[in-house]
């Protein structure tokens, strides 16, 4: 089974971004590029545990909806969230109204408030656990890796909720600590430029 697909202008990508029309934008514009801005990070951390048993389709479709109920991932605003705002969201159609997800958005906002207080910014603290490059690269198919076992069981320890290891490496793929891109995609080489020329943030 081949590894990547023709996109519509004759280059090959990754073949998972085939399934769905809206998918190859996101594989082209921002599955892979390292992120260091703690809002995005944030935001994409509380959508792969919304993804939980779902499709990342699913949470796709309606991540305007996200943004719009969750004030951009803010979490100095959601870790002030109240009751009427779980009554709220648990009213919004246009997201996944799953109560236990929801709370743990919240929970989790107050816990990277605490986090950056302690580290300097979430992302000085997820960039940690970016595996070490000489290490062979796995296979897209891999699910979990050793450093998203760590950042899980760090996160639980702190709080957080929804983050186990299949989350949490998802996560790390698509903010760029690997780059899964598969060899022959025409993102590959451009991750890894973009990833040389990242800077890492240390707080």
């Amino acid at each position: 089974m081949s590894t990547t697909i023709t996109g519509p202008d004759g280059k090959p990508r990754c073949s998972w971004c085939d399934a769905a029309p809206e998918f190859l934008d996101y594989h082209d514009m921002e599955w892979g590029m390292p992120v260091s801005d703690d809002y995005r990070l944030f935001e994409k951390l509380c959508l792969e545990g919304f993804q939980t048993g779902l499709s990342w389709r699913t949470i796709l479709a309606k991540r305007e909806n996200f943004r719009a109920a969750f004030h951009d991932f803010d979490f100095d605003r959601i870790a002030r969230f109240t009751q009427r705002d779980i009554n709220r969201l648990l009213k919004n159609e246009g997201i996944v109204r799953h109560r236990g997800k929801i709370e743990a958005v919240i929970n989790n906002a107050q816990h990277a408030r605490d986090l950056i207080k302690q580290e300097g910014s979430l992302a000085a603290f997820i960039w940690r656990y970016e595996p070490d490059v000489r290490q062979p690269a796995k296979p897209q198919s891999a699910s979990t890796s050793a450093e998203s076992i760590a950042l899980s069981r760090d996160l639980k320890k702190l709080g957080w909720k929804f983050v186990g290891p299949t989350t949490v490496y998802a996560f790390m793929q698509a903010m760029g600590l690997i780059n899964d891109h598969v060899d022959g995609c025409c993102m590959q080489a451009k991750v890894e430029k973009a990833r040389k020329r990242f800077t890492k943030p240390l707080g």
